[in-house]
Protein backbone atom coordinates (compact mmCIF):
# COMPACT_ATOMS: atom_id res chain seq x y z
CA UNK A 1 0.00 0.00 0.00
CA UNK A 2 2.90 2.29 0.97
CA UNK A 3 4.37 2.01 -2.96
CA UNK A 4 1.05 2.69 -4.27
CA UNK A 5 0.86 5.94 -2.19
CA UNK A 6 4.28 6.79 -3.14
CA UNK A 7 3.85 5.55 -6.76
CA UNK A 8 0.84 7.86 -6.89
CA UNK A 9 2.63 11.37 -5.42
CA UNK A 10 5.80 11.12 -7.63
CA UNK A 11 3.67 10.57 -10.91
CA UNK A 12 1.82 13.44 -9.78
CA UNK A 13 4.66 15.50 -9.17
CA UNK A 14 5.98 14.68 -12.19
CA UNK A 15 2.15 15.53 -14.00
CA UNK A 16 2.99 18.98 -12.11
CA UNK A 17 6.77 19.40 -13.33
CA UNK A 18 5.59 18.60 -16.80
CA UNK A 19 2.84 21.24 -16.77
CA UNK A 20 4.95 24.11 -15.42
CA UNK A 21 7.64 23.13 -18.01
CA UNK A 22 5.01 24.00 -20.76
CA UNK A 23 3.37 26.92 -19.51
CA UNK A 24 6.66 28.15 -19.06
CA UNK A 25 7.43 27.49 -22.63
CA UNK A 26 4.44 28.61 -23.76
CA UNK A 27 5.15 31.99 -22.08
CA UNK A 28 8.93 32.23 -23.46
CA UNK A 29 6.61 31.92 -27.36
CA UNK A 30 4.88 34.76 -26.21
CA UNK A 31 1.67 32.43 -26.86
CA UNK A 32 -1.59 33.39 -24.74
CA UNK A 33 -3.32 31.06 -22.57
CA UNK A 34 -5.08 28.26 -24.02
CA UNK A 35 -4.13 24.78 -25.81
CA UNK A 36 -1.40 24.37 -28.59
CA UNK A 37 -2.85 22.39 -30.95
CA UNK A 38 -1.13 23.54 -33.92
CA UNK A 39 3.45 24.04 -33.66
CA UNK A 40 5.61 24.42 -36.55
CA UNK A 41 8.52 24.69 -34.85
CA UNK A 42 8.61 21.44 -32.83
CA UNK A 43 8.90 22.49 -29.52
CA UNK A 44 5.56 21.16 -28.87
CA UNK A 45 4.80 18.48 -31.29
CA UNK A 46 5.61 17.43 -34.80
CA UNK A 47 3.41 18.95 -37.80
CA UNK A 48 4.52 19.01 -41.19
CA UNK A 49 0.55 19.56 -42.31
CA UNK A 50 0.42 23.08 -43.40
CA UNK A 51 -3.17 25.19 -43.14
CA UNK A 52 -4.52 25.26 -46.80
CA UNK A 53 -7.29 27.26 -48.60
CA UNK A 54 -8.37 25.12 -51.68
CA UNK A 55 -10.67 28.42 -53.12
CA UNK A 56 -7.57 31.19 -52.44
CA UNK A 57 -4.81 28.91 -53.05
CA UNK A 58 -3.21 29.82 -50.40
CA UNK A 59 -0.80 27.80 -47.74
CA UNK A 60 0.49 28.30 -45.20
CA UNK A 61 2.39 27.12 -41.34
CA UNK A 62 2.09 29.39 -38.33
CA UNK A 63 4.30 29.08 -35.58
CA UNK A 64 1.34 28.35 -33.22
CA UNK A 65 -1.94 27.98 -33.06
CA UNK A 66 -3.30 28.30 -29.34
CA UNK A 67 -7.12 27.61 -28.92
CA UNK A 68 -8.88 29.15 -25.75
CA UNK A 69 -11.25 28.39 -23.25
CA UNK A 70 -13.93 30.01 -25.30
CA UNK A 71 -13.50 28.27 -28.49
CA UNK A 72 -11.12 31.15 -30.59
CA UNK A 73 -8.38 30.21 -31.95
CA UNK A 74 -5.55 32.66 -32.19
CA UNK A 75 -2.49 32.35 -34.49
CA UNK A 76 0.90 33.18 -33.15
CA UNK A 77 3.82 34.16 -35.67
CA UNK A 78 7.21 34.47 -33.92
CA UNK A 79 9.89 36.72 -35.44
CA UNK A 80 13.61 36.50 -34.91
CA UNK A 81 14.38 40.10 -34.77
CA UNK A 82 14.26 42.82 -32.49
CA UNK A 83 10.54 44.60 -32.62
CA UNK A 84 10.43 47.40 -34.90
CA UNK A 85 8.46 50.61 -33.25
CA UNK A 86 5.52 49.18 -35.70
CA UNK A 87 4.96 45.97 -37.03
CA UNK A 88 6.09 45.65 -40.53
CA UNK A 89 3.11 45.48 -43.30
CA UNK A 90 4.78 42.13 -44.60
CA UNK A 91 4.06 40.36 -41.32
CA UNK A 92 1.00 41.87 -40.69
CA UNK A 93 -0.42 40.42 -43.84
CA UNK A 94 1.17 37.34 -42.94
CA UNK A 95 -0.43 36.61 -39.37
CA UNK A 96 -3.63 38.16 -41.69
CA UNK A 97 -3.13 34.77 -43.97
CA UNK A 98 -2.87 32.77 -41.26
CA UNK A 99 -5.94 34.34 -39.55
CA UNK A 100 -7.61 33.33 -43.00
CA UNK A 101 -6.40 30.09 -43.31
CA UNK A 102 -7.40 29.53 -39.14
CA UNK A 103 -10.92 30.64 -40.77
CA UNK A 104 -11.01 27.89 -43.77
CA UNK A 105 -10.21 25.27 -41.96
CA UNK A 106 -11.23 25.35 -38.72
CA UNK A 107 -14.70 27.41 -39.10
CA UNK A 108 -13.63 30.19 -36.46
CA UNK A 109 -12.64 33.65 -37.34
CA UNK A 110 -9.51 34.61 -35.18
CA UNK A 111 -10.48 38.33 -33.99
CA UNK A 112 -6.66 39.04 -33.50
CA UNK A 113 -3.52 37.47 -34.40
CA UNK A 114 -0.03 38.00 -32.49
CA UNK A 115 3.30 39.03 -33.70
CA UNK A 116 6.07 37.92 -31.19
CA UNK A 117 9.42 39.66 -32.01
CA UNK A 118 12.46 38.57 -30.27
CA UNK A 119 11.31 41.38 -27.11
CA UNK A 120 8.15 42.55 -27.70
CA UNK A 121 4.44 41.33 -28.93
CA UNK A 122 1.83 43.16 -30.84
CA UNK A 123 -1.55 41.82 -30.77
CA UNK A 124 -3.10 43.15 -34.43
CA UNK A 125 -7.11 42.88 -35.01
CA UNK A 126 -8.08 40.53 -37.62
CA UNK A 127 -10.86 43.21 -39.09
CA UNK A 128 -12.86 43.17 -42.46
CA UNK A 129 -10.57 45.78 -43.79
CA UNK A 130 -7.24 43.78 -43.08
CA UNK A 131 -9.00 40.89 -44.61
CA UNK A 132 -9.92 42.94 -47.97
CA UNK A 133 -6.33 44.04 -47.93
CA UNK A 134 -4.93 40.48 -47.78
CA UNK A 135 -7.00 39.49 -50.82
CA UNK A 136 -6.35 42.31 -52.86
CA UNK A 137 -2.94 41.39 -52.58
CA UNK A 138 -2.99 37.33 -53.28
CA UNK A 139 -5.23 38.98 -56.33
CA UNK A 140 -2.55 40.94 -57.38
CA UNK A 141 0.20 38.39 -56.64
CA UNK A 142 -1.84 35.62 -58.65
CA UNK A 143 -1.86 38.55 -61.72
CA UNK A 144 2.17 39.01 -61.05
CA UNK A 145 2.91 35.29 -61.65
CA UNK A 146 1.74 35.07 -65.13
CA UNK A 147 3.07 38.19 -66.10
CA UNK A 148 6.36 38.58 -67.99
CA UNK A 149 7.71 41.59 -66.52
CA UNK A 150 7.16 42.58 -62.78
CA UNK A 151 8.40 45.59 -61.72
CA UNK A 152 10.82 45.71 -58.50
CA UNK A 153 8.03 47.22 -55.15
CA UNK A 154 11.29 48.21 -52.87
CA UNK A 155 14.36 50.30 -52.52
CA UNK A 156 16.13 47.82 -49.98
CA UNK A 157 19.31 46.38 -51.36
CA UNK A 158 18.97 43.75 -48.02
CA UNK A 159 15.82 42.28 -49.52
CA UNK A 160 17.48 42.02 -53.03
CA UNK A 161 20.31 40.28 -51.10
CA UNK A 162 18.38 37.36 -49.80
CA UNK A 163 15.76 37.34 -52.75
CA UNK A 164 15.93 33.72 -54.52
CA UNK A 165 15.44 35.34 -57.81
CA UNK A 166 18.47 37.68 -57.62
CA UNK A 167 20.22 36.11 -59.98
CA UNK A 168 17.78 36.33 -62.57
CA UNK A 169 16.72 39.77 -61.74
CA UNK A 170 17.57 42.88 -63.92
CA UNK A 171 16.31 45.40 -61.08
CA UNK A 172 18.23 44.05 -58.61
CA UNK A 173 20.32 46.67 -55.76
CA UNK A 174 22.80 43.80 -54.02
Amino acid sequence: MIFNVSFIGLLLLLTAVVWLWSRRLAQRAGLPPGEVIYSDDGAWFINDQPLYAEDLQLVGKPDYLVEQANGAIIPVELKSRKAPTKPYEGHVLQLAAYCLLVEANFGVRPDYGILQYRDVAFAIDYTEEMEEDLLSLLAEMREDMFATDVDRDHNDWRRCARCGVQDVCYQRLA
